[in-house]
């Protein structure tokens, strides 16, 4: 199957935008090309079809515009984690090792259940279930954080995630970033979701989510990007270099937007989209 450069742009621009909303990266390259049709439509029906291997190489490309973006924090989340090892523990190792704990759940349930993960990857009615699903947790996480004056209690623990994030919390968190294998549901979305229940404000949830982003993003596609080099698909290459590009770009982008759409604003707008998309989607695919 062809899979040509407007594709390539197109899918990157959609991959870009979505992986850090929480809209769900994984159920919109479900849904477009469904909606859209045609050839399109074959991409995540026929088994020889070029999209997964796409869609995971746009991946790396996010991974890298996150890994950019947030370089400094890392590093000195690293060091940090490299000090605790010789007993000089702070607030910043701290959050490292929660990360990794956070990581470790998605990343054995990913591995496990991939392969009955990709069925689901082929029905647009499952992930417009899962897209519906998603835009409800947004609402109603909303509504209990808002009930709690969440963003007025916690303004002195937002110095420090580790005073709002137990290992414990960690390991929930990570679970819950598990129901993001399913198309439709945003990892990112779960992650902050997660914080705003654990009184974290929109700004600092959503910190924590975009550093939790990166592993997991990178783990999964790191895995699989070794496809992409098989003697079948070399001739994806140049379609994929640019819709990567695109999608470095976007993501880049969307991470500027994101940081400071959190600082004042909330996770409302995204829960109507999910929502609205979500239940048109059902009405499309149910038939």
């Amino acid at each position: 199957m062809d899979f040509s450069y407007a594709q390539a742009v197109l899918i990157g621009a959609i991959q870009g935008i979505t992986e850090l909303f929480p809209i769900s990266s994984l159920g919109h390259a479900v849904l477009v090309p469904a909606w859209v049709g045609g050839q399109w439509s074959n991409f995540t029906t026929d088994p020889n079809s070029p999209y997964l291997v796409a869609t995971i190489a746009l991946h790396t490309a996010s991974a890298l515009a996150l890994f950019i973006v947030f370089r400094k924090r890392w590093a000195g989340l690293i060091k940090s984690a490299a000090g605790s090892l010789t007993g000089r523990h702070n607030a910043e190792s701290s959050v490292f090792w929660r990360l990794v704990v956070a990581t470790i759940p998605v990343a054995i349930l990913g591995f496990v259940f991939e392969k009955n993960l990709r069925v689901l990857f082929s029905k647009p009615l499952a992930s417009a279930i899962f897209l519906t699903l998603n835009g409800c947790i947004l609402f109603t996480v909303e509504k209990i954080s808002h009930s709690k004056s969440v963003s007025e209690k916690v303004a002195e623990e937002d110095k420090h995630i580790t005073q709002s994030i137990s290992v414990k919390s960690a390991i929930a968190i990570g679970f819950g970033q598990s129901l993001a294998l399913f198309a439709g549901i945003s990892r990112f979305g779960i992650s902050m979701s997660a914080g705003l229940l654990r009184g974290l404000s929109h700004s600092t949830a959503s910190d924590f989510a975009f550093l939790l982003a990166l592993p997991v993003i990178a783990g999964a596609s790191l895995y699989k990007l070794p496809d992409l080099f098989l003697p079948e698909n070399t001739h994806l290459l140049g379609p994929i270099l640019v819709g990567s590009i695109v999608s470095f770009i976007c993501t880049y982008a969307s991470i500027s937007f994101l940081v400071r759409w959190f600082k004042t604003r909330t996770l409302y707008p995204f829960a109507i989209y999910c929502l609205v998309v979500g239940l048109f989607s059902i009405l499309r695919f149910a038939g």
